[in-house]
């Protein structure tokens, strides 16, 4: 794989001579940088979609950083390159997204949600924290947030009990992508970046991310002791799905095999993810062809890898790349070295560092908070499988559980169940923040034990 960092090593830096006109551009690079970050943060208030804003600021600050330059074919170079590295993680997140689509369209989950039975509230909350831990470490965080909140809108029909399932769901899932490559977003970032590997990333941060759900999920199910499931059909979700068991069963079994298998992949070929989970793909759509090719047109429609690619979220993949390629820019002009430098002077310890960039990530997007860092230190200095890689995944990814708006899973629920932000905050922000803090402390006292 072609990192970033490595294959910058082609090109001759480039950039105005210091003085001045490189101020000024810095001053420019960072206030567009700024003013796009808020229009993303603060999406739903200005109504103004997050994709829009990321792609704005790109276009600006590469225009800004190419005006600024002397050495237009440099800059052309560096875009070239970022682009490359973009791309990688655009194909990976989109024939992951359409496996998971193709899964759903044939009621695949069904497999899993089906074998959930309990009588007690206590106990049906501890099961689904569980299976939502392992199961957004195999698909992502936010298609099992919709899984398991659909799963509870079956089986509970009192409101007030799915809410509260909703928040420790949010919880699990945030904290289950955090250890697995493909689990969630910014990790996988990290690993097709090359800053972690798949087998360091799942030893050394399965235990902490276990613990930050183990404590907020323990706390909740001793609440609910004694008190029975108000069972019933709360919402009633009859799609008419037109596969029959057998292919419910296989399609799931092979979509769940080529996404546990993309990292198996990519150590026995050394290739980039993107093009396993692509073969995966292809493997699915031959597969799922040749199931459906003798129903009838309309029947086999739905069912199709066609009709998944349309069901896919590409405004999120267009957000990708907007705000991949706005970062980007503040890397090449050195912007993002320079905070690192400031940071590590002013706080001092990386450990006090990354945990803050988790709270904030409860507040902003983690997906630029992950990509900034990922410019701000060189893998030169911090290797593969650095503290400061595993420290990041996990903290970035559990800490958007701290506000319900501080993660897709969070967004996601919300919208499902109506979830306000003060109750959120109220009940499972306190269970989230202390389950994130002990998981931090138990990673670094994992870490010193064992390094």
């Amino acid at each position: 794989m072609c990192r970033l960092r490595l294959c910058r090593q082609v090109f001759v830096p480039v950039g105005p001579p210091r003085g001045d006109g490189h101020t000024h551009m810095v001053n420019a690079l960072a206030v567009i940088f700024v003013v796009a970050y808020a229009a993303i943060a603060f999406e739903h208030p200005i109504k103004i979609n997050k994709s829009a804003s990321a792609l704005v600021g790109a276009g600006l600050l590469w225009t800004v950083y190419a005006m600024s330059s002397a050495d237009a074919p440099a800059v052309g170079a560096q875009l070239s390159e970022s682009v490359m590295s973009v791309a990688q993680i655009v194909f990976f997140l989109t024939g992951a997204m359409t496996i998971v689509e193709v899964m759903d369209a044939h009621n695949g989950f069904e497999v899993i949600t089906s074998r959930v039975r309990t009588s007690s509230l206590s106990a049906l909350l501890c099961l689904v924290g569980i299976v939502t831990f392992f199961l957004s470490a195999i698909l992502d965080n936010l298609t099992t947030t919709i899984v398991m909140i659909s799963l509870t809108r079956r089986l509970l029909a009192k409101r007030e009990d799915r809410l509260f399932f909703a928040g420790i769901i949010v919880i699990a899932a945030n904290s289950g992508g955090a250890w697995s490559p493909i689990g969630d977003v910014t990790t996988t970032m990290l690993w097709i970046g090359g800053q972690i590997t798949t087998l360091a990333i799942i030893k050394g941060v399965f235990l902490p991310s276990a613990v930050s759900l183990a404590l907020p999920m323990g706390i909740a199910a001793y609440v609910l002791r004694g008190r029975d499931m108000r069972s019933g059909k709360a919402v009633e979700d009859d799609y008419g799905n037109p596969a029959t068991a057998f292919e419910r069963t296989v399609i799931f079994c092979l979509g769940l095999g080529i996404l546990v298998a993309v990292p198996a992949f990519k150590t026995a070929t050394h290739l980039p993810p993107f093009l396993g989970i692509l073969f995966g793909l292809g493997i699915l759509w031959l597969v799922t062809d040749l199931l459906h090719r003798g129903k009838e047109s309309t029947a086999r429609q739905r069912l199709t890898l066609g009709h998944a690619l349309n069901r896919i979220d590409m405004s999120s993949i267009v957000f990708f790349i907007g705000i991949l390629l706005a970062v980007a820019t503040l890397e090449h002009a050195h912007i993002l070295a320079s905070l690192a430098q400031w940071l590590d002077h002013v706080i001092g310890r990386q450990d006090i560092i990354v945990l803050i960039i988790g709270v904030v990530s409860a507040i902003v997007d983690n997906v630029p908070l992950v990509a900034a860092s990922m410019g701000m230190y060189d893998l030169a200095t911090y290797p593969p499988d650095h503290f400061l890689w595993e420290f990041l995944a996990y903290c970035t990814g559990t800490g958007g559980s701290i506000l319900v708006i501080g993660s897709a899973a969070g967004v996601a629920a919300m919208g499902l169940e109506k979830i306000r932000f003060l109750w959120y905050l109220k009940k499972i922000g306190g269970l989230a923040l202390i389950g994130y803090l002990a998981g931090a402390a138990t990673y670094l006292v994992e870490y010193r034990l064992f390094h």
